[in-house]
């Protein structure tokens, strides 16, 4: 019998991080409508499209409606890592921010399947030269490094990632996306360049960029 919310065959449990105060957007970005749907429904459906069972980690709002939610202390998507690494049983976590609603679920498949042959304590993506925070792959073993940090407050969510694989003696990966899609092995439903995958939704003229990224893609498909 396979364990809740875990991928049997890639031993992988998908979380979609939506645990932010959203201020600059001035309302609940989880809750917010992106073509359409709110932006929590379209993290979740990337993960699941990913072939991932999906999770909520940290919420504002009661997100219960849309997938199971796991609590955490509220002090930011590191607390929110941790609180879902130690949830799960399966050795790789991969997450996704609820304000990158452009990334594609073949990114996420694809770092996993790298993140599994490398067996790299985290792995992230970089987009024209630049390693970004998310999405992120995390072995459950950085758990403790990464837990120390959140306690200490020694840094962001990407310094604690670089500081478990030091102290687990583990690999820090880092994948260039536009090789990726230049080669075809990954590339996005609605035909966006890899430069835009990860334009992040934090006010509404963010929101109002995707919106019409989206909408004149849709027009020329």
């Amino acid at each position: 019998m396979s364990r809740p919310g875990v991928c049997p065959e890639a031993n992988a449990a998908g979380f979609v991080l939506a645990g932010g105060q959203s201020t600059r957007m001035g309302a609940d970005k989880a809750l917010i409508q992106l073509d359409g749907q709110a932006l929590v429904v379209r993290a979740l459906n990337t993960v699941r499209e990913a072939g991932l069972t999906a999770s909520i980690a940290g919420a504002r709002s009661s997100l219960t409606n849309y997938a199971p939610v796991i609590e955490d202390c509220g002090q930011g998507p590191l607390s929110g890592i941790c609180a879902a690494l130690a949830s799960s049983s399966a050795q790789y976590a991969v997450f996704l921010p609820v304000d990158l609603p452009l990334l594609p679920a073949s990114l996420l498949m694809f770092l996993l399947r790298h993140a599994q042959v490398t067996g790299a304590a985290v792995t992230v993506p970089s987009v024209n030269g630049f390693a970004q925070t998310f999405p992120a792959v995390v072995d459950r073993a950085s758990l403790g490094t990464l837990q120390s940090s959140l306690t200490e407050g020694d840094g962001g969510c990407f310094t604690a990632f670089r500081a478990a694989a030091v102290q687990l003696d583990m690999p820090f990966s880092v994948v260039a996306v536009e090789l990726l899609a230049q080669c075809g092995q990954v590339n996005h439903p609605d035909s966006l360049p890899a430069s835009l995958w990860f334009l992040n939704v934090n006010t509404p003229q963010d929101l109002e960029r995707a919106q019409t990224l989206l909408e004149t893609r849709h027009q020329v498909s």
